[in-house]
């Protein structure tokens, strides 16, 4: 800003600079020298190297320099109508009564541009290449990579950078909802709570995604940008407003200070002008009948009376500002008197002024710089200066030598002087000559005096003129006059005599007006003359100078509020300059910079009266481009204005008289048309205006209907107690009171027909934006971001949908509305997602089934991905019409269903790939409470349990024929738990029932009967299984030896575990949850216990078959048999040798206890069961001690032969302590037939002792020394 102490030299400038830069007048067009194709003569055709007869050359050349004129004189209108625009905010800007800066506005976010995001892009995945130092688990990397990959790399995040509505905040926001989650999910820490993980991963990101900026800088930018976005200076309001109406920087500069905007008090006298022009406008409208078009015609009055109460609150607002901004002082309450249009003319003589209201308070201060002529007086002696205001009471100086050159003070009685000082006087310091006193030796005594004397606020000038009027200072005299401002609205030409604090004589100055005029004949006294004039009276006044008349003048215009500029004289310095002064500027600096103004074409903005201009349109096209300017500003802003520019706007409306629902319209137009092209616009902010229209609209319908029932399209009569209650209004009140009911939110009652038919327009473009952001809602509002925009959306739609603005609408209206558009959305995102998964590319070209079932699977997860995002970002906003987002949801299913089917229905026929894409889709439907067994859910049920009940059937065959031909070749090797035939059945039984299982079909009924088919199916199975391994063990048997050379094979014990692992698989492949089906259990166990009952039987029977060989052996050693005596005879004529062979004849024994221990090894190292193998054992042990017990009896008579004693001794001593070591419980091993087998034995070892001579160190006592 130019200020008023500007050099000649920034003049020049500004000069030189208007040179080039002003357009041609309107009037007077005239064509660049520089155009293009123009020659310097004039309008001349273009040259062209084209030769042909007929080019269009001069008429072409004619044409285009008329489309250049014609466009040249639309920008200079256009220059014109923004400069004279420009001119009206700058005075709403320099001296605003109305509004104040808000600072309550919510606080906007600095945005994310399209290079800023793609620089975010690049510093997370440098993350996640390992390419910065931040230190981050698994978890933690994996939450970003999901973000990287969902968020940041998504085409909604960009479209929604390009509208202008994403922040950084909400980037952020976004990853801690999506984190939330995942940590919510992760296992507890002892001594690391959630909370911390959290703060952390967010202290991450912010590291991110701040890369390598210095966080300090950062911080200083933000706070800088924040303090902008709260309040704004007045010059960084006049430098926004030049950006946005394109004005430069000179011209703002002539334009301030012709304009005087630091003057508050020029600017309180131009807006005391508009208002009184507001006034005389509505009267003229009032007499000429020229209204708006209204939708009734009894609001034209009502129309006039509110043109003169905005006029009036704009008065008491003026009324309520101090004389000067910043000021102490306040102007006392008085009632605009002239104004006979709104005040009672009755209290005319109330509003007289009268002496006493006008006081004057001024601060003096005199300072006694030096004394000069001091000569009397010794250089030691004290001196002091005293001064005594005229009724006061007398002060004096500090004291100081008479030594000093310069000193305080004066000798007492030395001298005096006389000041008489005023606001004018000058402020540096002055030397006065003394009045020196009779006793005084000095007689050319000089005082140097700076005296400064405040000008009170309300004294708006002061000075001598000469005057004469008809009513007040009726002689041609010269006094001393003070212009006072006893409140906005009055002012006083008051005149003084000295040593007086009253007024002489006042004048008030309401309705006078003043202009300068010629030197009046017969006037002796004053040089430039100007007077005031009232009807019925006239007032001269002369000063002595020209600068001292133009200030005047300026003074009095500014209070008297006229309409009329006074001009003052032309050629004033040429005039003084042939006077014989030196040429010089004999005017105020203001007459300076209003000349210069007018030198560079700006007079006309100046002096435009506000009055004659259609605000309406000014403050459309203000607003506009104020809305363009904000959008394009740094701050995702939505569409609301800075508090900065909401204070101008609102000041302006203010000022001019821009109507409240005008204003809401245009802005409602603006907002719909950026929104219309992409911009994101915030909800709430159309909803507040669309709501001020509409009650202004619609207002009470009732009161309008009781006040003006010719009102066209009547509302239905209200009820009869409304009824009642407005007659006894209508009876109690006049018609303006209770037209002051119907005030709508700005206080305006009156509608036109412009306002009424351009809202319904703006109603309808805004019904069809909200439909459209509906059923775009995923692309509107990606992410749920803005935050709350959808919700807000939807809560606008309902009320765009009301009549008016009592009835509600019908929600079965809004949910129709909602319904559709959610139709619309679900058939949007599923295009959108098809192009998006390519596979739209394959319609029409070759493609095998395999490749198609790939495509419809990663489809799926992408159907399931929007579904999911749907309910975690949007399902808020639709918590209202919840049912409404689940048909959405069913129906975008439907869609997927299509192509589903398709590639389906190509697949070739018991093919089970395609079961991973049930898995997938109902794992998801299932765990969705809404979607679960719905539409989509049951076609997909359908669909594959057919597929089901075929797989399961094959696979039952399967593993049919796998048992029949698997136990044909069984070698009965061990494979883990059992044979390799048993192995690949529990297999194949178990994968096929997690198969079944992990479908987790969603039909109890459909569930429940695959379950029980397939326990039924393993029951069946293993009992299969189990037979064919008992007939198996029993051929095995059967083909084996029967000596003891037998060796229990490795077959056996893997038989033996085939049962163990049955029963193991039947309690899991068998077993069902409720009573009756537990059967299936029981049953397949009864049979392998009693299978495993036969096979240790068999078994045992083996054992028993070859303890009877041994036996049989024996037995030829009876007593009274041939082969006994020959053996007898043979064994003792070779007595003699016995003693030289250790214990002969016992290989037989020998054998049976190595095959009885190498059996008890072999089956307890191979067989997995211990409980089988103590039941063998157990059987082993008592079989076969009861057949040598029989053995024994049978032989009762016989006195056994000394080869059976020692044979017998040996086995049943062997064979009680290897079973013994073998777990064989004590009870089993000291049976009845053990101890009758053992005393039997002993009787023999006794007999045979005394008969034979001893048993050679077998014995059956425990103590022998018999060696193992």
């Amino acid at each position: 800003m130019l200020d008023p102490s500007s050099s000649e030299e920034e003049d020049e400038v500004v000069e030189e600079e208007r040179k080039v830069t002003q357009a041609p007048k309107t009037g007077a067009p005239r064509v660049s020298p520089n155009r293009t194709g123009e020659s310097p003569g004039g309008l001349q055709p273009a040259r062209t190297n084209n030769a042909r007869p007929t080019s269009p050359g001069p008429s072409a050349a004619l044409e285009k320099e008329k489309d250049d004129l014609e466009k040249m004189q639309r920008e200079e209108e256009e220059r014109k109508k923004r400069l004279q625009l420009y001119v009206f905010v700058m005075r709403c800007i320099a001296y605003p009564f109305n509004a104040k800066q808000p600072t309550d506005m919510a606080r906007r976010q600095q945005k994310i541009s399209k290079m800023h995001l793609q620089t975010v892009k690049d510093r997370f995945q440098a993350f996640l290449n390992g390419e910065t130092q931040i230190v981050a688990d698994e978890a933690f990397i994996n939450a970003v990579q999901s973000y990287y990959e969902v968020f940041l790399k998504s085409d909604r995040v960009s479209r929604m950078v390009l509208s202008g509505g994403f922040s950084a905040n909400d980037s952020r926001d976004v990853f801690k909802k999506h984190i939330e989650k995942r940590v919510r999910s992760l296992p507890e820490i002892d001594g690391l709570s959630k909370e911390t993980v959290l703060s952390s991963w967010m202290a991450k990101f912010d590291t991110i995604y701040r890369g390598e900026e210095d966080p300090r800088k950062h911080q200083q930018r933000m706070t800088a940008s924040a303090a902008s976005e709260l309040i704004l200076s007045k010059d960084q309001l006049y430098e926004m407003f030049q950006q946005i109406l394109g004005i430069k920087k000179f011209e703002h500069q002539l334009l301030y200070n012709a304009c005087q905007l630091d003057n508050p008090d020029e600017q309180a006298a131009q807006i005391r002008r508009e208002l009184d022009g507001r006034l005389q406008m509505a009267d003229q409208i009032a007499k000429a009948g020229k209204f708006p078009k209204f939708v009734s015609k009894d609001m034209e009055a009502m129309y006039i009376e509110e043109l003169k109460s905005s006029v009036n609150l704009l008065m008491a607002n003026l009324e309520s500002m101090p004389v000067s901004k910043g000021g102490e002082f306040k102007l006392q309450k008085l009632k605009r008197g002239h104004n006979t249009s709104i005040i009672d003319m009755g209290q005319e003589d109330e509003n007289q002024l009268s002496k006493s209201d006008v006081v004057l308070s001024f601060t003096l201060e005199v300072v006694i710089m030096e004394v000069q002529g001091l000569k009397s007086l010794a250089p030691n002696r004290i001196v002091y200066c005293t001064m005594e205001v005229e009724g006061g009471q007398k002060l004096q100086t500090d004291q100081a030598e008479a030594s000093k050159p310069t000193t305080i003070g004066l000798a007492v009685f030395s001298g005096w002087v006389v000041l008489h000082p005023t606001p004018n006087s000058p402020k540096q310091s002055e030397i006065h000559k003394m009045t020196v006193s009779k006793g005084c030796p000095d007689n050319d005594l000089r005082i140097k005096l700076a005296v400064r004397m405040d000008k009170p606020q309300n004294m708006k000038h002061c000075g001598y003129l000469w005057t004469i009027g008809k009513n007040v200072w009726k002689r041609w005299k010269k006094r001393f006059f003070v212009l006072v401002q006893v409140s906005q609205y009055t002012f006083a030409m008051c005149s003084y005599r000295e040593k007086k604090a009253e007024p002489v004589e006042l004048l008030q100055l309401d309705g006078y007006t003043v202009d300068y005029t010629d030197p009046q004949p017969g006037l002796d006294g004053g040089r430039t003359f100007f007077n005031a004039v009232k009807e019925g009276d006239t007032v001269i006044f002369a000063s002595d100078d020209e600068q001292d008349r133009i200030l005047w003048v300026q003074a009095m215009y500014r209070a008297t509020g006229q309409s009329h500029k006074p001009v003052p004289p032309t050629q004033v310095q040429k005039l003084n300059s042939k006077g014989g002064t030196a040429p010089q500027l004999d005017a105020p600096i203001s007459q300076f910079y209003a000349d210069r103004a007018q030198k560079h074409g700006m007079d006309e903005f100046i002096s435009a009266n506000p009055c004659n201009f259609n605000h309406s349109s000014l403050f459309e096209m203000v607003q506009r481009l104020t809305l363009d300017h904000r959008l394009n500003d740094s701050y995702s802003c939505l569409g609301w204005f800075s508090p900065g520019q909401v204070f101008v706007l609102d000041e302006y409306c203010a000022r001019n008289g821009v109507r409240g629902c005008h204003r809401h319209l245009c802005y409602l137009s603006d907002l719909l048309e950026r929104a219309e092209n992409g911009a994101m616009i915030d909800p709430t902010l159309l909803h507040y205006s669309f709501a001020f229209c509409a009650s202004h609209v619609h207002g009470n319908r009732y009161l309008l209907n009781a006040l003006y029932p010719s009102s066209p399209a009547d509302p239905p009569t209200p009820p009869k107690k409304e009824l009642r209650m407005m007659e006894l209004r209508k009876k109690r009140d006049s018609k303006s009171q209770v037209a002051a009911g119907l005030r709508r939110p700005d206080g305006i009652g009156t509608v036109t027909v412009e306002e009424r038919e351009r809202f319904e327009e703006i109603k309808e473009r805004l019904r069809v934006l909200l439909e459209n952001q509906i059923t775009h809602f995923r692309y509107c509002f990606p992410f749920g971001r803005p935050e709350g925009a959808l919700k807000a959306t939807l809560s606008l739609l309902e009320r765009v949908l009301m009549k008016d603005i009592v009835t509600p609408v019908p929600q079965e209206e809004v949910k129709a509305v909602i319904r559709k558009c959610l139709e619309q959305a679900a058939l949007v995102n599923y295009q959108r997602l098809s192009e998006y998964a390519k596979v739209e590319e394959n319609v029409g070209r070759l493609v095998t089934p395999a490749k198609k079932l790939e495509d419809t699977l990663r489809l799926a997860e992408l159907v399931i991905e929007v579904l999911q995002q749907n309910e975690e970002h949007h399902a808020e906003a639709f918590a209202w019409w919840s049912d409404l987002m689940v048909e959405h949801a069913e129906t975008f299913l439907s869609l997927y269903a299509v192509d589903m089917d398709a590639a389906l229905e190509v697949q070739p026929p018991d093919s089970w790939d395609s079961f991973p894409l049930f898995q997938l889709l109902n794992d998801y439907l299932r765990l969705d409470y809404n979607l679960c067994n719905g539409k989509f859910h049951k076609h997909l049920q359908d669909l594959y349990a057919p597929l089901v009940v075929r797989y399961v059937d094959l696979m039952e065959s399967s593993i049919a024929q796998s048992i029949h031909r698997g136990f044909e070749r069984e070698s009965w090797e061990p494979v883990n738990n059992g044979s390799g035939t048993s192995e690949d059945l529990f297999w194949k039984l178990d994968a096929l029932q997690t198969f079944i299982k992990d479908l987790h079909w969603p039909e109890e009924e459909f569930g429940k009967h695959l379950e029980t088919r397939l326990k039924l199916m393993s029951s069946d199975m293993i009992e299969s299984c189990v037979k064919r391994t008992r007939i198996a063990f029993e051929v095995k048997l059967q083909k084996s030896s029967r000596t003891t050379d037998f060796r229990v094979p490795q077959s056996i014990c893997t038989m033996f575990n085939v049962m163990v692992d049955a029963r193991a698989q039947s309690a899991k492949l068998c077993t069902m949850e409720l009573g009756q089906e537990r059967q299936y259990h029981s049953q397949i166990d009864d049979l392998i216990e009693e299978t495993v009952k036969e096979m240790i039987t068999l078994l045992v029977a083996k054992f028993v078959v070859i303890l009877e060989s041994v036996l049989a052996k024996l037995s030829r050693y009876d007593e009274g048999t041939l082969f006994s005596s020959f053996l007898s005879f043979t064994v003792r004529r070779n007595s003699a040798f016995y003693l030289l062979i250790s214990k002969p004849g016992m290989d037989v024994a020998d054998a049976y206890v190595t095959f009885v221990r190498h059996s008890q090894d072999v089956l307890r190292d191979k067989v997995n069961e211990e409980m089988y193998i103590e039941r063998l054992f157990d059987q082993w042990y008592t079989s076969t001690m009861n057949l040598l017990g029989t053995w024994l009896t049978d032989r009762m008579d016989l006195q056994l032969h000394l080869y059976q004693l020692k044979i017998l001794i040996r086995v049943v001593k062997k064979k009680y302590r290897d079973f013994r070591l073998q777990g064989v419980l004590d009870s089993t091993l000291n049976s009845k037939m053990y101890e009758t087998v053992k005393n039997r034995l002993m009787l023999e070892e006794a007999t045979a002792s005394v008969r034979d001579g001893g048993m050679l160190g077998i014995s059956m006592k425990d103590s022998d020394e018999e060696d193992d």
